[in-house]
């Protein structure tokens, strides 16, 4: 039988922000790790690779630079790993809501033949199962935060200007379909490339958006507001969108990324909230304190699944 290891780093190790960085510094690594035969979960919160311990102790040693991660051995308990953090429930967001669908995507680079693509892709199964079996699903929602920023920021009986939402991820269309913007003289979605994004929208009938580059951004609009949503950004675009913020002098700027786009010197004269900031940490401890109870029951349940799954596969193991 194959052994297979684990290591990770996650939130409740470190800082929330220094997780955030050291994740996107080795996500553009994936698809090499993949080819070795190694799962790389890179998500905000999260740094954490498994496979087979020959191809694991040949990877890029400075992956996890810096921390001391943890160690998992034998597919048994990666699988319960995985399978709990797909469910929510290692999520600074208890339940989160997308995360299982990070899961799905960060397997694709893996060969659907190797052990730990079933392995991972077995956990994905039980813990979605389990959290749909407790019930174990977040009530934050980033558009409820932002809602009560714009009522904070703007007071009954202003009219906001203009909303500019920084992005085209899923994210940032669910936050402009929710009606975030319904306050505001207008909407704009702000893109390094309009014409792609204007052929996704062809089915957004109902909703009026301008389309713009950073560079279009006019001056200054100080009762305008900012979204950023999931920016991935590099140093050129960075300085980009630094420069058209500046130019902006907006209300507040609200950023989801996963690592802020703007650093504190460059948003020290602007109202910049990140999800690292306690208007959204005061919303996730809600969310926690309202699901913690249900925690017990889902660990419960994925357990007893995978018993049953062992029990099943052993035969077969690998």
């Amino acid at each position: 039988m194959s052994e297979f290891l684990g290591n990770y780093v996650d939130h409740q190790m470190t800082s929330p922000l220094a997780m955030a960085r050291r994740s996107a510094k080795v996500k553009p690594i994936s698809n090499d790790l993949a080819r070795s035969g190694v799962l790389l979960v890179a998500s905000c919160l999260r740094v954490e690779v498994y496979g087979q311990a020959q191809a694991l102790r040949s990877i890029d040693s400075t992956i996890f630079s810096g921390f001391s991660p943890g160690r998992i051995e034998g597919a048994v308990n990666i699988i319960r790993r995985l399978a709990e953090i797909a469910s929510g429930a290692r999520s600074q967001v208890l339940g989160d809501n997308y995360i299982g669908d990070q899961l799905v995507k960060a397997i694709k680079p893996l060969d659907k033949k190797l052990p730990i693509f079933q392995m991972v892709r077995l956990a994905i199964d039980i813990g979605r199962a389990s959290r749909e079996r407790q019930r174990f699903t977040a009530s934050f929602n980033y558009c409820h935060v932002i809602r009560d920023i714009i009522a904070d920021r703007f007071p009954t009986g202003e009219q906001p200007d203009r909303l500019y939402v920084i992005g085209a991820d899923k994210l940032a269309r669910e936050l402009i379909r929710s009606g975030v913007g319904e306050r505001f003289r207008s909407t704009a979605i702000v893109t390094r490339n309009p014409k792609n994004l204007r052929k996704r929208l062809r089915a957004w009938t109902d909703i009026d958006v301008a389309l713009m580059r950073p560079a279009d951004i006019e001056n200054a609009r100080p009762r305008s507001m900012v979204i950023i949503s999931g920016a991935n950004v590099n140093d050129e675009y960075q300085a980009v969108l630094q420069s058209a913020l500046l130019r902006l002098e907006p209300r507040t700027i609200v950023d989801t990324s996963q690592v802020p786009v703007l650093s504190h010197p460059e948003s020290a004269n602007l109202n910049y909230v990140t999800v690292f900031d306690d208007e959204f940490l005061r919303a996730v401890d809600k969310n926690n304190k309202k699901i913690r109870l249900k925690l017990p029951h889902l660990l419960t349940d994925i357990d007893e699944t995978l018993q049953a799954a062992h029990t099943y596969l052993s035969p077969k193991a690998p």
